[in-house]
């Protein structure tokens, strides 16, 4: 189908960039805690078609002059090799990512803050990289009597025993490479030094989701619980704000049950009455305004739940979550009377992979990939010896979008023999087939000389925003590929072979 806009791009980053600054304004320095991703969210993407994955950088690089960044990241993450999902990278590479990311902008990084540090042998090596590199690091240990003894908790035991981190810029950043990396903390214990030091120090949130001004069953808000299924993330009419204001706002558990602590250590430090009457007031959060079609993004929010019950689904066939992170997303689906085959290409794919099956193929030669283009066609194509299932559709979707007939052939034996040779003879590689980014090599060698291939290339940005779905789990590669070419696959939880290791 056709892509559609349901969300304002520019608006966005203007009405957000005003938003911040007018917040920074009340205050000498400004603590503006980052929850969801800093740059590329693809979440936002999906669920508000029109929103830019890096608006949220953008923002930032409009507020440059008074702005440094900190990056928090859990020590025990980086003990337990946690990766990021969408990029399978771990946590630890992902703040290198971030500084190189946010460098490249222009914009000042001022320190990476290990929390609830224990002396972590893994965390020990990160700080060593780090500071070889030229990177200041600060390693605060866990609060004591954090969150609910409030008197241990804003003391000289507490947040005074951890290390003051010096910021010379009015503004700053506390980000992190996924949730549950200690922003919150590490943003309580600068406020907790600079308020001793006479400072007019502040606080806010930056949550895209949930948005606060959609109702709390929005496909938006129910998009957020499938995506943080594993946190057990419960979106909530925030009680304070409806106490105060008379209005219904929506929040999640844990900035609820984290404000009754803020708001002490405002009283505790004798800085009076805290600022903001609610969660849902500390948060600068602005994107409800920027929707421009409802209905478009309902209906995106309920293809990304349930693409996450894909992933989920697959997550615990790999063994990485447990029977009720699953359960949860279900429940969102049920609730939504939604099937997994109201996601474009499931049910194609899967019926084409049991006409294979019944024909007598097995293994990956059942494997099959589906992808529904711009036009409402749904293309396909399957695994076999020579290529993977993804990185055959890849090749009949380019074909199709320029008009090419599917009996040609894009790309010559004569191109393909030696790289099957070289996988199979030098790198001594049990698995040959061709994964879509040698397939996608190989059609850019075969472009120099063959007219056909160069159309056929040229197509590819047509793919962007297209579904797809594989009957089998796809390899990380051929996954990676997909998403920089814009295209969001789904998987069955089914492997695509019996072997319990094999390089994919």
């Amino acid at each position: 189908m056709p892509f559609r806009i349901g969300f304002d791009a520019e608006r966005y980053i203007e009405e957000q960039s005003r938003y911040i600054r007018e917040r920074l304004e009340r205050h000498d320095r400004l603590y503006l805690e980052f929850g969801g991703k800093l740059m590329e969210d693809l979440h936002a993407a999906r669920v508000l078609p029109g929103f830019d994955a890096q608006a949220k950088i953008k923002v930032l690089e409009r507020l440059r002059a008074d702005l440094e960044v900190l990056i928090c990241i859990f020590a025990e993450d980086i003990e337990q090799n946690k990766v990021r999902g969408d990029y399978g990278i771990t946590y630890d590479l992902e703040v290198l990512r971030m500084i190189d990311n946010l460098r490249e902008r222009g914009l000042e990084v001022n320190s990476v803050v290990l929390t609830r540090y224990e002396g972590q042998s893994s965390a020990e090596r990160f700080i060593r990289r780090l500071e070889r590199r030229g990177i200041a690091v600060c390693c605060h240990e866990a609060t004591v009597g954090y969150p609910f003894d409030i008197d241990a908790v804003v003391s000289e035991q507490g947040y005074g025993h951890n290390k003051y981190i010096p910021c010379t810029r009015r503004l700053v950043v506390v980000t992190a490479p996924g949730p549950a990396s200690g922003k919150l903390a590490t943003c309580l214990s600068q406020l907790y030094h600079e308020m001793r030091r006479g400072m007019r120090s502040g606080y806010s949130k930056f949550e895209t989701f949930p948005i606060w001004n959609l109702p709390l069953h929005h496909p938006v808000n129910l998009a957020y619980e499938a995506a943080t299924a594993d946190l057990k993330d419960v979106n909530m009419i925030d009680p304070y704000h409806l106490e105060a204001t008379g209005q219904s706002a929506v929040n999640y558990n844990r900035d609820v049950e984290a404000f009754p602590l803020l708001r002490r250590m405002f009283e505790k430090l004798g800085a009076g009455a805290p600022v903001f009457r609610s969660p849902t007031d500390m948060g600068v959060n602005r994107a409800g305004f920027c929707i421009i079609d409802d209905e478009v993004v309902r209906e995106a929010s309920c293809q990304e739940i349930i693409r996450r019950s894909f992933r989920l689904a697959v997550d615990y066939r790999r063994g990485e979550i447990e029977a009720d992170t699953l359960q949860r997303v279900k429940l969102l689906l049920e609730n939504l009377e939604l099937e997994d085959t109201d996601r474009p290409g499931v049910r194609e794919a899967r019926d084409y992979a049991a006409r294979l099956a019944s024909s007598g193929d097995t293994g990956e030669e059942q494997a099959v990939a589906a992808l529904e283009l711009p036009d409402g066609r749904v293309v396909t194509g399957r695994g076999s010896g020579r290529m993977t299932a993804p990185a055959a559709l890849l090749l009949n979707a380019v074909k199709q979008l320029a008009g090419i007939d599917d009996s040609l052939h894009l790309l010559s034996p004569v191109v393909l023999e030696p790289i099957y040779d070289m996988k199979r003879d030098i790198l001594g590689l049990t698995v040959t087939a061709l994964d879509c980014r040698e397939v996608l090599m190989a059609l850019g060698l075969s472009a120099a000389t063959n007219p056909l291939a160069q159309l056929a290339m040229d197509r590819l940005s047509g793919l962007r925003h297209c579904q797809a779905h594989v009957t089998v789990i796809a390899s990380r590669g051929d996954a990676d590929t997909y998403r920089q070419l814009g295209i969001d696959m789904t998987n069955d939880p089914v492997y695509a072979t019996d072997k319990l290791y094999y390089e994919l």
